[in-house]
């Protein structure tokens, strides 16, 4: 029998047509796939109908499988079929733990292979016209986690706050109080901040506020995972606060010309 092979998957920001043609081919030649949470269901559209689908989502609260489970079901595969692949939300390489499934696979003698994807941290503000970096505004962006694997917010949240870069923060919305106290104590209360939530799908919903309010928002509005929390002046590039910024200049030039 042909040595198996892992291949992971990156499905993308939730949109299904954002997707790459080669992840494409390699759905169509699956024996097994193994998807999460964040992948659309439509993507299996793709897989033939032989081929075995299994959830194993994992999601804030709600876990179908443990990753130690995960790797083992890789394996268990790996050794009756020959092309076994893992669809991960986003990509494949931006908190999607995929080394622990590429060193699993390793062990057990398969042949590995990851076909990127289209990363929520850069597709999603990009769907809303929010750019990461702008000339004359910011000169980079952070992409950090807001929790670590002990429940803790990252110290990484500490030295994005110091700088002048777009920080956008994923798998945040149970620590965002806490997230937003840390940017107040670095003097960035006024800042805009942008949640994006189920970003490029028919589900996005989407506030707008600044680190001091945004939280309140955030509650009041029913905001919660998945979902993308930019913070960074490139929020006022959002097209309705900029249409709101004209009119506002607008009124005050009539005003100005009355008086003269």
């Amino acid at each position: 029998m042909k040595q198996a092979k892992l291949v992971l998957i990156g499905a993308g920001p939730g949109d299904p047509e954002l997707i790459t043609i080669k992840a494409i081919r390699m759905l169509e030649q699956a024996d097994i796939i193994l998807y999460d949470a964040l992948a659309n269901d439509e993507l299996l559209n793709y897989a033939s109908a032989a081929c075995i689908k299994r959830f194993v989502g994992k999601r804030y609260g709600c876990h179908a499988l443990s990753q130690e489970e995960i790797n083992t079901l890789i394996v268990e595969y790996g050794q009756k079929h020959k092309i076994v692949v893992r669809l991960k939300g986003g990509d494949p390489f931006v908190f999607g733990r995929a080394q622990e499934e590429i060193e699993t696979a390793r062990l057990a003698g398969m042949e590995v292979e990851l076909v990127p994807g289209i990363s929520s941290a850069i597709a999603v503000p990009a769907s809303q016209m929010i750019p990461l970096t702008c000339r004359g505004i910011n000169e980079s962006f952070w992409v950090t986690t807001g929790t670590t694997r002990t429940g803790e917010i990252s110290t990484d949240i500490q030295l994005a706050a110091k700088s002048s870069a777009t920080v956008i923060i994923l798998m945040a919305m149970s620590k965002l109080e806490g997230i937003m106290d840390i940017f107040r104590t670095h003097g960035k209360s006024d800042t805009p901040v942008a949640i994006i939530q189920n970003g490029t799908t028919k589900d996005e919903k989407m506030i707008i506020g600044t680190v001091k309010d945004i939280f309140f928002k955030a509650t009041y509005e029913g905001i919660g995972n998945p979902a993308i929390i930019i913070v960074g002046e490139v929020v006022k590039l959002h097209p309705s606060l900029l249409k709101s910024a004209i009119n506002e200049r607008t009124r005050d030039g009539i005003f100005q010309k009355k008086s003269l």
